[in-house]
């Protein structure tokens, strides 16, 4: 097994069986393509916030079997490893590797920690699609900051399971320390990744100066 990261607009390149799950959930979740032609188009929105967080699924408590959206899982994790035995005969490279979450649930990390992950696994795809996080500091209120402070998009092919989100410290300094809100995205290719009513859930984590000690 061996520890990858990765950068912004990333395509995992896997092959898995065919699979007819995420046809409905994106026709439901893409805007009317049809609206291209009106006079006021569809632009991508300043802020994603007209949608309350607080009626959309909290993923924080996302466990194996029990499914929410299209996730068979969801979990924020330290890093992930890929698990190149996972598929046919140990040792042989296979494009069907399994992502395995490292120190899964964590969601407190120290202000100088290079990215926070978020690995998920859906049913098998039946179209590519892409799988976006926006993330935001919360202030005392619980308000989320006006803009947001970084984005990572996932595309995803058809038929395939596995994939991660990188949310990464700013660049050339640390994370603040406090409490933050992480929005999750998904949507077709070409479709515009952070449009709110492409919003299917939310995440949250913490920075401090005593995170969380790795996990046995």
């Amino acid at each position: 097994m061996s520890l990858f990261t990765g950068n912004s607009n990333r395509t995992m390149q896997r092959v898995m069986p065919a699979g007819a799950m995420l046809l409905g959930v994106l026709v439901v979740l893409a805007p009317d393509v049809g609206s291209a032609r009106d006079d006021m188009a569809p632009k991508e929105q300043r802020q994603t916030g007209e949608i309350d967080p607080a009626k959309l699924p909290s993923f924080d408590e996302q466990k194996r079997g029990i499914p929410q959206s299209i996730f068979v899982s969801i979990q924020m994790a330290k890093g992930y490893e890929v698990e190149w035995d996972s598929f046919g005969r140990k040792g042989w490279y296979t494009q069907d590797p399994r992502l395995k979450p490292i120190d899964p649930g964590t969601t407190v990390f120290g202000p100088d920690t290079p990215a926070v992950y978020i690995v998920f696994e859906v049913a098998p795809l039946e179209d590519p699609a892409q799988f976006s996080a926006q993330w935001f500091l919360l202030d005392k209120d619980d308000k989320p900051s006006a803009e947001p402070l970084g984005r990572d998009t996932l595309e995803v092919l058809g038929h395939e399971r596995y994939g991660y989100l990188e949310l990464k410290k700013p660049a050339g300094g640390n994370w603040s320390k406090g409490n933050y809100l992480v929005k999750v995205f998904i949507t077709p290719l070409g479709q515009q990744p952070f449009h709110a009513a492409n919003q299917v859930g939310t995440m949250q984590f913490s920075i401090t100066d005593q995170p969380a000690s790795s996990r046995k």
